[in-house]
């Protein structure tokens, strides 16, 4: 588990923000990416006291002239970049019928688009650097759907398809390229949940139990660290035993 650099997207909350507290705690150079720029200078403060270097970004993944600044001032401030975890992610529920333009556009455009700009940029860096690792937030959504989640579904399992695909392309440079698919995770989108749906989720669930963000966060930086070095191409379900 050496010193590294590591972008996460979405580092303000849930798995991205356990992804990032994480990684600081192994002294690990990291990158904090969000649109909330008070809650991303408290995050560097607290971070700050486990003897690393904490550095944020503020910005919306679904600008690219933003994403093109970000990965422009990381070459020339730190120059390399190890690992980026492409995390930020929303949740837009709607029935066929009901499924608007906007939801459509917004989904796709912070799921699937800034993750492949993200990829496309951060790919860059890494070949010359000849090594890397990018691992996406996907879904278990996006591997087995669910009634009311067209658009979220079609989202995430995009991310599954650009995994499988950028790990193709990339692993001549020794870049890998995995995701990890969380099931039912206790963050701020199930907390919002009515009482009757969180039980029939909760009950789906083999290990009988809601997972934590924490969970998540050791697989995603096990797929950043030296640890994985021959794993590329994979999809890793994080959830009790939803899908078995």
């Amino acid at each position: 588990m050496t010193n590294k650099v590591i972008l996460i997207t979405g580092a303000t909350r849930g798995i991205g923000y356990a992804t990032a507290k994480l990684a600081a705690m192994q002294r690990w150079t990291v990158i904090l990416q969000g649109r909330d720029e008070e809650r991303l200078l408290e995050i560097e403060e607290e971070f700050s006291a486990y003897g690393t270097t904490v550095h944020h970004l503020t910005y919306d993944v679904t600008d690219l002239n933003a994403i093109k600044k970000a990965f422009m001032w990381i070459k020339k401030e730190i120059g390399r970049l190890d690992a980026l975890v492409n995390n930020a992610g929303i949740l837009d529920d709607a029935l066929l019928g009901m499924i608007s333009e906007k939801q459509v556009s917004q989904t796709f455009g912070v799921n699937i688009e800034a993750v492949i700009y993200h990829m496309q940029y951060a790919s860059r860096l890494m070949m010359k650097q000849k090594h890397g690792s990018i691992i996406n937030v996907s879904s278990i959504i996006g591997r087995v759907g669910n009634a009311g989640q067209t658009v979220y579904s079609a989202s995430k399992a995009a991310v599954i398809g650009a995994t499988y695909s950028a790990a193709k392309e990339l692993a001549p440079y020794n870049i890998r390229v995995n995701a990890v698919a969380p099931g039912f995770i206790e963050t701020d989108m199930t907390k919002q949940l009515p009482k009757e749906k969180f039980e029939q989720r909760l009950s789906e669930i083999k290990m009988g139990r809601i997972g934590k963000p924490e969970e998540v966060a050791n697989v995603i930086l096990f797929l950043a660290s030296d640890l994985s070095s021959y794993v590329t191409g994979q999809v890793i379900g994080v959830d009790g035993g939803m899908v078995i």
